[in-house]
């Protein structure tokens, strides 16, 4: 508490979208926190010169945002993770919670402005930028560090803040690309248009690709060029720039250190050869996935829609593999079971990229390329591996169908994977239009929270339909 308050003193207005939000990252950046020890970094406290001058410090630094990733923002596993906001706000999960809890307005579409949850992904998201930012202009300025430590620390960091980015950019269209710490900037800072924040993005991609080449990590718990390539190549398809997704998703499929595997049952565990990057669970504790997933009764949060599991073909091994299900009187309920251990620590990790998504990214881009042929067999390859026949799809419309059925199969309830799908795709309103009565055309989008947009004016106007 002693070095926060030192900081406050010297820094009497605080850099980020608004005061909270400022303290915020000034807090996950340089306190003291027992989580550091959560994933096997020294414990440290952080003040602002331990951070940039030991390398020790910056890789705590670096535990501490992953460890906020894997339990509190965006994509972690638990409640309040797009794995089950974005599954209910889409097709994948029907809601069994509380009646009026703020997770129940993804299900029924019925979001406002002041919902707490949007608030928390845009504050909680913006924390970890500043706090990236915070590290990344430590290490600039190190005097301590050697170069070969620097390119590594930085090109993780600029990694980071564009996989943030990312997901903000999916889920709030223009927003700020927040690249500094400095207040005199941030205070006043403005939402930028989706085709300009794709080049920002694009180019800190780049930029940490060429920084972490020769960088390894063998539990693949921290971010390797491998890494910075497949949110690459995604960001590339969503952009529609087909041959740029389809060399970069190359270079991970023909990369001799990864393996998509022959069957489905391996996918989802520590050493799978198809993961690209995993959080490590707290020690000694599994997955927040298995623990908000799984069920043995009735479902008391939230379960797979039956469409969804009635979708699959009756060989995909996917269906037995990545799903359970409870009888409970006449009612059978259905769970994603990925991930399979719900008590002390097991052989799994929250994974967030691997190397199927590339085969189907490279799938679209070859498709919209022309390339039929290539196109089918990426498709293929997944299905194979799923023990399915060939597909029968020949045409271009007939191929993006099957290509939107093998994306739903493979990526069900990851990191909203089948919503940011039916949103870039343009089907949002045919698909989920006709199942949740509240759906409006401008929920393609969430709201700006209404406090960010009391807080800075700038960051106007508010997202149609809000």
């Amino acid at each position: 508490m002693k070095n926060i308050l030192k900081i406050l003193k010297k820094y009497s207005v605080m850099p980020v979208l608004n005061i909270y939000t400022l303290l915020m990252g000034i807090c996950l950046t340089i306190t003291a926190c027992d989580s550091f020890t959560e994933v096997d970094f020294p414990q440290s406290e952080l003040t602002s010169a331990a951070v940039f001058n030991d390398d020790a410090s910056v890789h705590a630094a670096f535990a501490n945002i992953y460890s906020k990733l894997r339990d509190n923002v965006l994509i972690t596993g638990q409640t309040n993770g797009l794995h089950v906001l974005m599954g209910l706000y889409a097709d994948e999960l029907d809601y069994y919670g509380v009646p009026g809890e703020d997770a129940e307005t993804f299900y029924r579409h019925s979001i406002l402005a002041s919902n707490t949850e949007v608030a928390s992904i845009w504050n909680d998201t913006y924390n970890l930028v500043y706090a990236t930012n915070s590290i990344l202009e430590g290490v600039q300025n190190s005097k301590e560090l050697s170069e070969t430590e620097k390119n590594a620390f930085m090109g993780e960091t600029l990694f980071i803040r564009a996989y943030l980015h990312f997901h903000l950019l999916q889920l709030f269209g223009p927003v700020p690309y927040i690249t500094t710490t400095d207040y005199r900037v941030n205070k006043d800072v403005k939402r930028l248009p989706e085709n300009e924040v794709y080049p920002i993005l694009v180019q800190d991609l780049l930029d940490a690709k060429t920084l972490l080449t020769g960088q390894v990590s063998n539990s693949r718990t921290r971010p390797t060029t491998q890494a910075a390539n497949a949110l690459l190549a995604r960001t590339y398809l969503y952009q529609q720039n087909y041959t740029a997704a389809s060399a970069v998703a190359s270079e991970l499929i023909n990369d001799g250190s990864l393996n998509l595997g022959d069957t489905t049952e391996m996918v989802f565990t520590t050493n799978s050869t198809s993961t690209i990057w995993q959080l490590k669970p707290e020690a000694g504790n599994p997955t927040w996935e298995a623990l908000t997933f799984i069920f043995e009764e009735t479902p008391a949060f939230v379960a797979l829609n039956p469409e969804l599991v009635a979708s699959f073909e009756a060989q995909d091994s996917r269906r037995p593999q990545w799903i359970g299900e409870v009888a409970v009187g006449n009612e059978t309920y259905f769970y994603p079971n990925k991930y399979k251990t719900r008590e002390g620590s097991g052989d799994e990790y929250s994974i967030l990229l691997r190397l199927a998504e590339q085969f189907l990214i490279r799938a679209e881009a070859r498709l919209y390329l022309g390339d039929l042929s290539g196109a089918k067999e990426d498709i293929n390859r997944i299905r194979s591996r799923a023990g399915l026949d060939p597909t029968v799809a020949n045409t271009v419309e007939s191929l993006k169908l099957a290509l939107e059925n093998e994306r739903r199969h493979e990526l069900f309830t990851e990191q909203g994977h089948r919503w940011f799908d039916l949103k870039r795709t343009q089907r949002a309103a045919e698909v989920i239009g006709p199942i949740k009565p509240n759906w409006k055309a401008t929920d393609v989008l969430f709201p700006i929270p209404e406090m960010e947009l009391n807080l800075n004016p700038k960051l106007e106007p508010q997202n149609p339909g809000y």
